[in-house]
């Protein structure tokens, strides 16, 4: 008896853990499935997903949630943010500029991009298990 409860909680268990990886791939605020007119999946396995990104001047992304991730500009682009404090900054980056973002959840605003911005953008699955 106790060895079937032990083989029924494993199963529960790999369950539980399948069903959780399909809820965050099928999120409403996955990129690709939020925002697919700016996001679409290039390549994705157990440990990285990598998606294409085209930001263009006056899209208003829907809110969406990007992983850890390495962000890679395949393109010259530019853009102006308003800071909190008012006061306006360009950010410029060219191609093959490459770095590091956190998680984080956003939308809502206009872009302000001055050149169209398309990058490839690594997420990171399992960062333990590398």
């Amino acid at each position: 008896m106790s060895v079937k409860i032990s083989i029924a909680a494993i199963a529960g268990l790999l369950a539980g853990a399948a069903l959780t990886k399909a809820l965050a791939q099928t999120s409403p605020l996955d990129p690709p499935r939020a925002a697919p007119h700016m996001f679409e999946t290039e390549f994705e396995n157990d440990r990285v997903r990598v998606l294409r990104a085209r930001e263009r001047n006056g899209e208003t992304a829907p809110l969406h949630t990007l992983r850890d991730r390495v962000v890679v500009h395949v393109n010259s682009c530019a853009w102006t943010v308003t800071e909190e404090d008012g006061s306006e900054r360009m950010y410029s980056y060219r191609p093959g500029d490459v770095y590091w973002q956190r998680r984080t959840t956003r939308g809502g605003t206009t872009s302000n991009v001055i050149q169209e911005c398309h990058t490839l953008q690594i997420e990171v699955k399992n960062p333990s298990g590398i």
